[in-house]
């Protein structure tokens, strides 16, 4: 072991361990995401009903045993499409997590490690990208793009460019600065070795959290622009899309929304509740 590596932090060697037995509320959060990525991954193993192909004579039923979420306008079990409708979700949340922690992290650490003029053009960047508001920013891309849960996934992602790009440049600015770095290169170490040895798996962790976090943030973006209407097309399966046609029915089969509204509500909080565990044990 080197000298640098005595003065690593703790945090650097290895990801934190969340103390899921001992807290009940994690435990459940846990359980919600577990629950909900095993129906994106093998829907067909919970329900037997078609998400897209409805029975007439079922239509707008209440929850009982034949539907136990009740049925929609096209006779169509809620559960079913909500069960197939994570998959799409899920899916658009990887994507724009990916898109903003594979673009932000690139330009937090160009601007941490690199500093002078680029440092102060990628924050200048930034803060534009800070300052337009996310649902606006993502329309105006979904008009370029075009509609879709792919162009939805790619919106959303570029809206969450600048939160990654300010914490990492933050995070790289400060391990930069430290004195196991300033020891790596007083021992010869070059530029890219020390960012990557050295400055690198001291930021990550906090950005791993923070993406756990925007998870959840994005799932809710993109349910959001499903109801709006811009997300996949009908008869798809989706979260935000189910929200709004069970809008007019409101008032007679109340199932309709409560039950998809309810499942976005739970998803979110799960991955938010996950995400602030991982900023406690990093802190």
């Amino acid at each position: 072991m080197t000298v640098q590596d005595t003065l690593l932090p703790r945090r650097s060697r290895a990801l934190p361990r969340l103390q899921v037995a001992t807290r009940p509320g994690l435990a459940l959060a846990v359980a919600v995401l577990a629950v909900v990525t095993l129906w994106a991954v093998l829907p067909s193993a919970f329900t037997s009903f078609n998400p897209v192909a409805g029975v007439p004579a079922d239509k707008l039923q209440a929850p009982g045993a034949a539907h136990w979420l009740g049925s929609d306008e096209l006779g169509r079990d809620v559960l079913a499409r909500l069960i197939y409708g994570a998959r799409q979700s899920l899916a658009g949340a990887v994507v724009a997590v990916a898109v903003g922690l594979s673009v932000g992290s690139l330009l937090g650490v160009l601007a941490g490690s690199v500093g002078g003029w680029p440092e102060q053009a990628i924050l200048r960047l930034i803060d534009v990208l800070l300052s337009i508001p996310a649902l606006l920013l993502s329309l105006a891309l979904i008009v370029i793009l075009g509609f879709g849960t792919l162009q939805v996934a790619v919106a959303v992602g570029v809206t969450a460019i600048a939160g990654f790009a300010r914490l990492i440049w933050a995070e790289v600015v400060t391990v930069r600065r430290s004195e196991y770095v300033e020891a790596a290169f007083g021992s010869g170490g070059r530029f890219f070795a020390v960012l990557w040895r050295h400055v690198l798996p001291n930021a990550v962790t906090s950005v791993l959290a923070y993406a756990a976090i925007q998870f959840g943030w994005a799932i809710l973006q993109i349910s959001t622009l499903g109801f709006l209407g811009y997300g996949a097309p009908p008869p798809t399966p989706e979260w935000g899309l189910m929200i709004a046609e069970g809008r007019n029915y409101m008032t007679t089969s109340w199932w309709l929304t409560l039950f998809p509204g309810l499942v976005v509500i739970a998803t979110v909080l799960a991955t938010n509740a996950v995400g602030h565990a991982l900023t406690r044990r990093l802190q």
